[in-house]
């Protein structure tokens, strides 16, 4: 498939799944990934360092995509507060929407792909689940990470920033309205992926 350019764009809420159905979804297919929600946790990162957010940004270095600090729960928080921002968002758009368009296809997961950066995409998908199975999952994974938080607290987090995505006035997380709808509350990682790649193969017949 080295001359197709095929967007897949995946978006959701955080810890719905959305990243790793990305990842097995490009590796099947033998598409690029780019998990954009990195974008902004660098950008977040670089604030909370002392970087206004808007230069932090326009300044966004490939070296910042590999910061050892991205996955932490302050850097979460920086990175949807810094979405928020029109002028932070549109520095980014370049970059996601040339990498949506290269050859060989390209999977990109976020929170607008499909309605804002990659509205023309071949096939949206949008990956959720509830909130109390998103907390657990990321109380899971934080803990087994070393960080010291309580269930109610990541629960709480989760809600915040979910009402923070579905309320700004940039760019709302809200699915696509031809998007495929993947609930993965009750799913594990490879019925989730089957379903993905279901509905991929249904929008592009490959």
């Amino acid at each position: 498939m080295a001359d197709t350019r095929i967007t897949v764009a995946i978006d959701g809420p955080a810890a719905a799944g959305k990243g790793t159905i990305s990842k097995a979804v490009a590796k099947k297919l033998g598409f690029a990934h780019l998990d954009t929600g990195l974008l902004y946790r660098a950008v977040g990162a670089k604030v909370l360092a002392g970087v206004e957010a808007v230069e932090a940004a326009t300044s966004l270095t490939a070296a910042d995509l590999e910061a050892t600090n991205l996955r932490t729960p302050d850097v979460a928080q920086a990175a949807s507060k810094v979405a928020v921002i029109a002028e932070v968002r549109a520095a980014l758009v370049d970059f996601q929407r040339a990498f949506a368009r290269r050859l060989g296809g390209a999977v990109l997961d976020g929170r607008d792909i499909g309605t804002v950066i990659c509205p023309d995409a071949e096939v949206k998908l949008f990956v959720t689940a509830s909130a109390e199975v998103r907390a657990e999952r990321r109380y899971l994974e934080l803990t087994a990470s070393g960080h010291d938080v309580s269930r109610e607290d990541v629960l709480a987090d989760v809600k915040a920033r979910d009402e923070r995505d579905m309320n700004r006035a940039e760019a709302p997380l809200k699915p696509a309205e031809d998007a495929v709808l993947i609930d993965t509350s009750t799913l594990d990682i490879d019925a989730a992926v089957a379903m993905a790649l279901t509905a991929i193969m249904g929008k592009t017949g490959r």
